[in-house]
């Protein structure tokens, strides 16, 4: 898939979590019918392994109203608030262990085949090492989280 315009890295954080900006960019592309087909199977939770699903999870908010707040209006800060208000509440020991967690899916775990066949789908990475789920969406989008050490930022 190649780079989105205004759809951030997994990377990039709002407050105390990664990814979670990410999510409500695909949100209001979506909206504006500005998101890649390939990515609208993606949203929502209804696939157990998503990104969306398990940043959901972890913040205690159901998917389907993260969309008409996020449309509401309001900046990222703001509706990661309502998110901590409406779900569970978080420690900053827990999002720094959910962070970690995110951006090492596929490293030994149970999405490791899955990333195998990402990145031969996508015809490979020569010259690049792709370790996790995150790495493959980075550099797939133009990205690389290797040679910028993404990981010491979070």
């Amino acid at each position: 898939m190649p780079h989105v315009p205004g759809l951030r890295s997994v990377y990039a954080k709002v407050g105390r979590l990664v990814y979670f900006g990410r999510m409500l960019d695909k949100i209001r592309l979506h909206a504006a019918g500005q998101l890649p087909a390939d990515y609208v199977s993606n949203l929502g939770d209804s696939q157990f392994y998503v990104l969306d699903g398990r940043c959901c999870r972890f913040l205690g908010v159901l998917y389907v109203d993260l969309p008409e707040r996020t449309l509401a209006g309001g900046t990222d800060e703001e509706i990661l608030a309502w998110a901590h208000a409406r779900g569970t509440s978080r420690t900053d020991e827990e999002c720094h262990m959910f962070n970690r967690f995110l951006v090492k899916l596929g490293w030994r775990d149970e999405r490791s085949a899955v990333l195998a066949q990402r990145v031969q789908a996508a015809g490979g990475y020569p010259g690049k090492s792709v370790e996790t789920i995150v790495d493959q969406i980075e550099f797939d989008e133009g990205r690389d989280p290797v040679a910028e050490r993404a990981w010491e930022k979070l």
